[in-house]
């Protein structure tokens, strides 16, 4: 027995030193935080929130963000979960004490508005993660004026790819405060057999769109990716990355050095980053067979460390883990946005859920 223990002792310390260790570290499950009691700061629920354009119904969403005035931006996937029969506006403005609706735009621009960021002049972008049957719409980066106006386009319009100037299934984008562009690129990765030509990089342009470097491919070791879904910064100019597939965040610099890899934030969908660094997880996706034994909600921490601080429940459904949103953001005042997917749409009532801070 000893001499069985010293050779496997042996064995490690090789793997350790040939590196392997360190990615079998990271690699690992850890149980859910929110299993043990977490005070919830935003205990009161408006669900349905919001006012949609000629009292239409909510479809689908996944995205949400808090513009420079504070108020909210949101998306609907034009009452489905596609907006490629519709000519619907799908790009959405309200004022965050109301819920009034304040702007709209973007019908018939967009197949499947996927990420949303509003950036410090109140542009917003939108990444389209799909491409339509014709081939002429999807696969990317639209940015637009806050009246609705296309200011610039990243990717080739219906053309999928993994090039420096094409998208597959981009999932979010980001803006530096020097202006330059990081996109988030590969939505199938995540699925258990993904198809030949998924991606799972970061792609970095200038703040004029022109090209500078990527990283990251499809797979779960250091640096890769299994569906980037979410990218925010924080203060100290970090980039998160909500790498969805595999169970984990990771932080980057901004030319792409891995700097850290947390789980103890779940199977993220929507990553929010709050101007005193306060850091804000949605997870939606739990099942028995995908990520069993977490549940749903909002897990909240800072950026300081990988540990979970608070947490806003899901939705009551049938099902030990509960349904919650895809996409998340907070306002100045504190209250937690909740961007409703189609797993958690019909158990939210609406696209949009508000989690009221007291």
């Amino acid at each position: 027995m000893r001499a069985s223990r010293t050779v496997r002792a042996m064995l490690l310390a090789g793997l350790a030193v040939a590196g392997f260790w360190s990615v079998r570290a990271s690699t690992q499950e850890v149980l859910d935080p929110a299993r043990n009691p977490l005070p919830n700061p935003n205990p009161t629920i408006v669900k349905n929130w919001g006012e949609l354009p000629d009292g239409r119904m909510w479809g689908s969403t996944a995205g949400v963000d808090i513009g420079p005035d504070g108020n909210v931006w949101a998306y609907d996937r034009c009452g489905a979960n596609t907006c490629a029969t519709s000519n619907a506006d799908p790009i959405l403005k309200f004022d965050r004490k109301t819920g009034k609706l304040l702007a709209h735009f973007g019908g018939g621009q967009i197949i499947f508005p996927h990420g949303i960021h509003v950036d410090k002049d109140g542009n917003v972008w939108i990444t389209d993660g799909q491409g339509n049957k014709e081939g002429t719409k999807g696969h990317q980066v639209i940015k637009f004026s806050p009246q609705g106006k296309v200011l610039m386009t990243l990717g080739k319009a219906g053309v999928p790819g993994r090039g420096r100037d094409t998208f597959n299934e981009p999932c979010d984008v980001i803006t530096a405060p020097n202006g330059d562009i990081f996109v988030s690129d590969g939505h199938s990765g995540q699925n258990p057999n993904p198809p030949p030509d998924a991606n799972g990089r970061i792609v970095k342009f200038s703040k004029d769109g022109k090209y500078i470097k990527e990283w990251g491919k499809l797979g779960s070791g250091p640096g890769e990716f299994r569906t980037p879904h979410a990218l925010p910064f924080d203060s100290c100019g970090r980039l998160f990355g909500a790498d969805r597939g595999n169970h984990r965040i990771q932080i980057f610099d901004q030319d792409g050095k891995l700097l850290d890899t947390w789980r103890q934030f779940s199977r993220v969908s929507g990553l929010f980053i709050d101007r005193s660094d306060r850091l804000y997880a949605i997870h939606s996706e739990s099942s028995p067979t995908r990520h069993p034994n977490w549940r749903a909600g909002v897990r909240i921490g800072t950026t300081k460390e990988d540990k979970v601080l608070a947490f806003v429940p899901p939705h009551p459904n049938n099902n030990f883990e509960g349904a919650a949103g895809e996409g998340v953001a907070a306002d100045p005042d504190g209250n937690i946005y909740a961007a409703e997917g189609p797993i958690s749409r019909q158990a939210a009532d609406g696209g949009l859920t508000k989690y009221v801070k007291p």
